[in-house]
């Protein structure tokens, strides 16, 4: 388990840092508004899927899965939610962490439940949001069913790059379905061509308020 120290972003929502990799979980330029803007603005909320089988790579501190269960929630739409977390970080540290004071009430009650849940299982949090959190190490993850958006939420390409290769984006692109979404804060250049060598069609969109300047969203194509 990796040490780290608890910080707040520029939006007054909290992040992680890890002094070992010199790295934080988010954007410093805040964690709440980079999470909104990427995987739900553009990832979830550009899923035309009913009932979306979603893939994150990096549970994390779980704000991107408890935004994901407010948007379910709002919109009535079942998410099927898949994380993979090498490091599950201990529950001590969650419960420092402000996120359910950034979420109406009555779905900042699941904030703990989903880090409550049991691992290696599905979980119903609530009748939209079922999850299921795997232990594992992603590089060495073989799957077996597919997915309509892929949230590529790794650390950065310099401080982890066994998780930016050739390789994982091809599997990347294996298990997304026909007009499947993969977003991610990273834009760039060596990973857009990376996206575009294992199929993906690629869009450079502006990135969050106050943040990156860009980031990415990469599209498995319908078969003609």
């Amino acid at each position: 388990m990796m040490q780290v120290e608890l910080q707040t972003t520029a939006d007054g929502s909290q992040t992680l840092f890890v002094p070992e990799l010199d790295e934080h979980y988010h954007s410093v330029k805040g964690a709440l508004t980079e999470s909104l803007h990427i995987f739900i603005k553009m990832g979830l909320r550009e899923c035309q899927v009913q009932e979306p089988r979603i893939l994150e790579v990096g549970f994390g501190t779980g704000l991107n899965a408890i935004l994901t269960l407010e948007a379910s929630e709002k919109s009535g739409r079942k998410v099927h939610y898949t994380s993979l977390e090498r490091y599950p970080l201990n529950l001590s540290l969650i419960e420092k962490l402000d996120y359910p004071k950034l979420l109406p009430a009555d779905h900042s009650a699941y904030f703990l439940p989903l880090h409550q849940a049991a691992w290696n299982e599905w979980v119903e949090i609530t009748p939209c949001f079922s999850l299921r959190k795997m232990e594992v190490d992603f590089t060495q993850q073989q799957f077996q069913e597919n997915y309509d958006v892929i949230y590529f939420d790794a650390f950065a390409p310099e401080k982890q790059p066994e998780m930016w290769s050739q390789e994982i984006f091809d599997k990347m692109y294996a298990c997304l379905n026909e007009d499947g979404i993969l977003v991610t804060y990273c834009a760039k250049g060596v990973i857009r061509r990376m996206l575009q060598a294992a199929g993906f069609t690629v869009e450079r969109l502006p990135g969050p308020p106050g943040g990156k300047r860009e980031i990415l969203r990469a599209r498995r194509n319908k078969l003609l």
